[in-house]
């Protein structure tokens, strides 16, 4: 099973100067979901990927020194300010005269910023919900978690998922329910977890 380091805990490993393996998880851990929050904004897979390097710089000069409180705010808020802004510097940067990006060989506006708290939330539920399937992949059998994937997550039938796994209908009902018991207490101990 996946090991969970509490955020405070990692905050203070990377306030400590020359901590690689402190940044290494925090970018094995949190690169995707800033990247997804990029992509989403709108920008260019290149940018996305300077983007996670400018918010892992951004922190890197914030950190020494640096001591997470709690009560001050949740470490969520803290990098959500600091993904948000880096992506607002690249759009200050990549805005022409027809503030237009280029997105997969299509033009697209440049991401309205009201949506941005949207975009936060949506990717930051996503986040958690992969790490916990990574869980539910450790713990659970790949019969019963196809069973889930088919029947809670992509609208299949049960009587359909059930023939096509050769299961009963009440063994795939009694994997939904016990997946998805695991994925909600998981994604809220993560949450918990991350301050």
């Amino acid at each position: 099973m996946e090991t969970y380091t509490t955020r405070a805990s990692l905050l203070a490993r990377l306030a400590v100067d020359g901590d690689d393996l402190a940044w290494q998880e925090f970018h094995l851990q949190y690169a995707g979901l800033i990247r997804r929050v990029a992509l989403r904004r709108r920008l260019q897979a290149a940018d996305c990927d300077d983007i996670v390097q400018d918010v892992l710089i951004r922190l890197a000069r914030a950190m020494p020194g640096f001591e997470y409180d709690k009560g001050k705010g949740k470490f969520r808020g803290y990098l959500k300010m600091v993904i948000l802004s880096a992506i607002s510097d690249r759009f200050r940067q990549k805005k022409g005269p027809d503030a237009v990006l280029r997105v997969d060989h299509e033009t697209a506006p440049v991401a309205d910023p009201a949506d941005a708290d949207d975009v936060w939330e949506e990717e930051w539920r996503t986040y958690h919900v992969e790490k916990a399937m990574r869980v539910i992949e450790a713990e659970f059998n790949e019969k019963d978690r196809l069973a889930f994937e088919q029947y809670a997550t992509s609208g299949r039938g049960v009587q359909e998922t059930a023939r096509s796994l050769d299961m009963s209908v009440d063994r795939v009902y009694a994997a939904k329910s016990r997946i998805l018991k695991r994925l909600t207490e998981l994604v809220a101990q993560q949450i918990e977890e991350e301050g």
